[in-house]
């Protein structure tokens, strides 16, 4: 008889920081670009020359990317999906039969072996036929069964269930709960121990490819007791296993062709040898499989971006405004600039990042993340843009346009769809939080005791004579750099453009940047993790500094292999000086804000002071609790689960 699930958790503000530390990766055993970067140090030489894919993973890449193009256009029809909020079973078996659900596992397991960088490609181009269907590829791969079985799982397991996921069987994800979302202590989830079984309780919410998936990785809590250590912890689980019930297909404002779901469990049976790694590694596991996997994300903002600039040239060449194409209007053509330049700087931070890891050379944790925050929040402006250019025809839909005899471009739906990317896979906020603690890591191993309120003077006392050595060598060189000598990166100087100052002021700031966060922690101390609008501002300005970078690099890689060297030069010029006001405006905020205000206002509407300023509307929302009971037990209602054969 196995023992009851277990109580939902209660845990301070403190216990919950505490588990996410935990989890979180503590070593730097390669070097990486960005960490560096957010320390003042500009290591140019760890991104140029460009790192390169072989010539077998461009033979390789290649060969799939003709074969998928053809079947995106022949076979994958978007407005169908779109107007019918669901994937073709046909469609589906189609991409199988291709491979691309092995895309990233190894052939010796039955799967393509494509790189990172050809995976982003692959996904870019079938996210740019149908968003649902890129959603359901990269959820299957990106962070479902195969990532983490790849990095963590053992070779009886890989050879289980990675043939099985290169061809025929669709993963889907389970952390998120209906009242947990980036506070996984909280996760209520139970895997109780019994016998060579773990007996699952709970109920996970947003289930991307849950209704349709035949296998789960799924995050749990497995209770402390003899013989197991307890915690959070991964594990491979049927999808038609016993007890296991998919009670809601969710639907959404934007990609309404993917099978996302509420998945209960009750009482349902997991070998233990289905567990990934140890107990307690779950949200290791979880965060470092998505150290790349989130950055199947930038890939479908880079497709939007592509897109956009496609139906922007061609729109604003053929409608016309007080005698011209409107794109010879400033106002907008500063639009169709800024869509292309973005463009250009979002594939160059793909590139760059994902060849980063295929090389595995450096640690690309804060890579992927900046790369993660910037496209998601730079391609929704780009498919806002897109909307503004267009002007009513934007907002209308593709069926009433075509339904009027005109072309059905569908801006809006591109807007819709691509809103969700600043809240999955992290969002923006939280973003913000998880890069900022990365970069100020090397401060708190050094200084993190001082500011540690349950820390005695002793530790205190030892830690403040660490960092006083660290700082001693490290402040003096945020002083001066590269980034003042007028002939730094001379070789960025070609095709009539110049990107060196472009460089020489990314060095300059991000000694700036380092500066300033030594001193907001030396000014607030314990209280800097509090103060999240200095720094998300702090990590704005380093994606900025980054894709500047990555622009500028990428743009000598196509001038020195005869690959529209001038226009690349052309573009990262534009990029960067759009970047640099930016950054600019960024470093004034740092310390001219309305952050204190903002608190103010918020406890103010939290008491209720406002509340006279909510009068003269009707709520339309309809009745029920804020967050659905999940209260553990067998389910009342019907299994939508399906299977695509």
């Amino acid at each position: 008889m196995s023992a009851p699930p277990l109580k939902k958790p209660i845990v301070t503000e403190r216990e919950a920081r505490q588990v996410a530390e935990a989890a979180r990766e503590q070593d730097w055993r390669k070097p990486s670009f960005a960490k560096e970067l957010f320390l003042g140090r500009f290591r140019l030489d760890l991104i140029h020359p460009h790192p390169l894919p072989t010539d077998e993973a461009v033979r390789r890449g290649e060969q799939f990317l003709s074969k998928l193009r053809d079947f995106c256009e022949t076979k994958v029809d978007g407005a169908l999906i779109e107007r019918e909020a669901r994937i073709p079973d046909e469609v589906v078996a189609g991409l199988k039969e291709l491979g691309a659900l092995g895309m990233k596992i190894e052939p010796k397991y039955g799967g393509l072996g494509l790189t990172q960088v050809y995976y982003n490609k692959a996904l870019a181009l079938v996210g740019s036929a149908s968003p649902a269907v890129g959603v359901l590829l990269s959820a299957h791969q990106s962070i479902g069964v195969p990532q983490p079985l790849k990095l963590f799982g053992t070779d009886e397991q890989k050879q289980r269930f990675l043939p099985r996921c290169a061809r025929t069987d669709i993963s889907a994800f389970l952390l998120t709960e209906p009242d947990v979302g980036s506070d996984p202590a909280r996760l209520a989830t139970s895997a109780v121990p019994d016998g060579d079984d773990y007996v699952l309780d709970g109920v996970k919410l947003w289930t991307t490819n849950g209704v349709v998936a035949d296998l789960l990785v799924v995050m749990a809590r497995v209770p402390k007791s003899e013989g197991h250590k307890g915690g959070i912890t991964a594990f491979v689980v049927e999808a038609t296993s016993p007890g296991i019930t998919v009670e809601n297909r969710n639907s959404f404002m934007g990609l309404r062709g993917i099978e996302n779901g509420v998945t209960r469990f009750h009482q349902v049976r997991v070998p233990a040898a289905n567990r990934i790694g140890p107990e307690g590694t779950g949200l290791k596991i979880a965060l470092t499989t998505l150290n790349t996997g989130r950055l199947s994300l930038p890939a479908s903002c880079v497709a939007a971006g592509k897109w956009s600039l496609k139906i922007a040239r061609e729109w604003s060449a053929a409608r016309e405004q007080w005698g011209k194409p409107i794109a010879h209007h400033e106002a907008v053509g500063a639009k169709i600039s800024f869509i292309a330049a973005t463009t250009f700087a979002l594939e160059a931070v793909l590139d760059l990042s994902s060849q980063m890891a295929d090389e595995n050379r450096n640690d690309i944790r804060i890579e992927g993340a900046l790369a993660k925050l910037i496209a998601s929040e730079m391609g929704w402006r780009m498919a806002d843009e897109l909307v503004q250019i267009r002007g009513g025809r934007g907002f209308e839909t593709a069926e009433s346009l075509a339904a009027r005899g005109e072309r059905a471009v569908p801006a809006e739906q591109l807007l819709r769809d691509l809103r969700i990317n600043r809240i999955f896979e992290g969002s923006t906020e939280i973003m913000h939080l998880l890069i900022a603690r990365e970069a100020v890591d090397a401060h708190l191993s050094v200084a993190g005791d001082l500011i540690d309120p349950d820390k005695s003077l002793q530790d205190k006392a030892k830690a403040g004579a660490g960092a006083g050595v660290f700082y001693a060598k490290w402040l003096p060189k945020l002083v001066a750099g590269p980034g003042q000598l007028p002939s730094s990166y001379s070789e960025f100087k070609q095709a009539g453009v110049d990107l060196s100052p472009h460089l020489r002021f990314v060095e300059r700031h991000a000694r700036k940047l380092a500066r300033s966060t030594f001193y907001a922690m030396s000014r607030w101390q314990g209280r800097m993790e509090t103060k999240q609008g200095f720094l998300g501002r702090v990590v704005d300005i380093g994606a900025e500094l980054f894709a500047m970078s990555a622009a500028c690099v990428r743009a000598e890689l196509l001038r020195s292999r005869g690959e529209h060297g001038r226009e690349a030069y052309q573009l990262a010029d534009a990029f960067c000086r759009q970047s640099r006001l930016r950054v600019d405006e960024l470093f004034t905020r740092l310390w001219n804000n309305t952050d204190d205000l903002d608190r103010k206002v918020v406890k103010g509407v939290m008491a209720g002071s406002y509340e006279w300023l909510e009068d003269g509307v009707v709520d339309p929302s309809g009745e029920g609790p804020w967050i659905a009971d999940t209260t553990p037990g067998p389910s009342e209602r019907e299994n939508v689960h399906r299977t695509i054969g």
